[in-house]
């Protein structure tokens, strides 16, 4: 299942892409459990499929499978209930697969070749950094450049989302608690990133974290090593690498990460980038107002923003 959220005629909700149509999760299955002729059919479906993603990874597999069911109902009778079901993409925007996550971890220094350009050592541990639910842009947004800075990179990011309580996983188990994979920008304002030890100030400018183009459930996408990954600036290839790369594999995060924390579902875990970031080029080269930013992911799919020139936020 490919899970967005999606806004249309000004609400957000929680939807799936199939080919070039969107499904309503919550309508689907109110939809479907009304011609079983259940009661309460609103109640039990915002409690299984609720109507936005953070609730629905909640659920775990069982609200997954149930919106797999409710798709299947929608595409079969678009028209079988009061509310719209069935949406062509191109009527709705996208959101990110995610809105408000409790925790937004990443990982810095996780590729070898990125380790290799940026002349440190292999970790022994994961090092870890967080972000915040105020950089999440979706993927038809534009990535906002604020005038604090003119030193914006991009950092393309295999991303996983967690589906279900963790705490202290095996690695053996662990890809059991992945609700399923994005792509994410690790936006960074470097010379913010670099004022001080710690990298929290350039990580978490707001809009630094555009993700989508979805999110592909972990019954689709079942083994998340071995996947090319590919970021472009204006069609440029600037990173190329394949999550075998990895120092730390998605299990061995899982495990590490709930061995620290209680991960919950709808945390989000950022992967690392691999080599060929701006400010290890030479010159570095960093993006600019107008610069588009596109990463493809084996398997996932393609997101694609565009840099676009802000203004400060207002001081309050």
């Amino acid at each position: 299942m490919k899970l967005i959220n999606f806004t249309k005629d000004g609400h957000t909700r929680a939807g799936a892409i199939v080919e070039n149509q969107v499904i309503d999760l919550n309508y689907a299955y109110q939809a479907q459990l009304k011609a079983e002729g259940k009661y309460r059919y609103e109640q039990i479906a915002a409690a299984f499929v609720p109507n936005n993603t953070d609730e629905l990874y909640q659920g775990g597999k069982e609200s997954i499978a149930l919106a797999n069911g409710a798709i299947e109902f929608a595409l079969a009778y678009p028209d079988s209930f009061d509310k719209k079901l069935v949406h062509e993409l191109s009527d709705v925007k996208v959101e990110a697969p995610v809105i408000k996550p409790g925790k937004i971890i990443c990982v810095g220094h996780n590729f070898r070749k990125h380790i290799q350009e940026m002349g440190r050592e292999i970790p022994s541990n994961p090092v870890i950094f967080a972000k915040f639910a105020n950089t999440i842009l979706g993927p038809q947004d534009d990535i906002p450049f604020y005038p604090i800075s003119d030193q914006l990179d991009y950092e393309a990011e295999f991303t996983f989302v967690v589906g279900k309580q963790a705490r202290n996983v095996s690695e053996e188990d662990a890809l059991d608690y992945v609700a399923g994979y994005t792509i994410t920008n690790d936006v960074t304002y470097r010379d913010i990133q670099r004022r001080t030890l710690q990298w929290l100030q350039g990580k978490t400018v707001d809009g630094s974290a555009p993700m989508g183009p979805y999110l592909v459930t972990s019954d689709e996408l079942t083994n998340p090593s071995g996947l090319s990954m590919v970021l472009k600036v204006n069609g440029e290839v600037r990173q190329d690498t394949n999550t075998e790369d990895l120092v730390f594999s998605v299990p061995k995060l899982v495990a590490f990460l709930s061995n620290l924390m209680t991960l919950e579902p709808g945390d989000v875990v950022l992967t690392g980038t691999p080599g060929g970031v701006g400010v290890a080029m030479d010159p570095p080269t960093f993006l600019k107002d107008g610069d588009v930013v596109t990463i493809e992911i084996d398997q996932i799919g393609v997101l694609e923003n565009k840099v676009r020139a802000t203004e400060a936020v207002p001081v309050r």
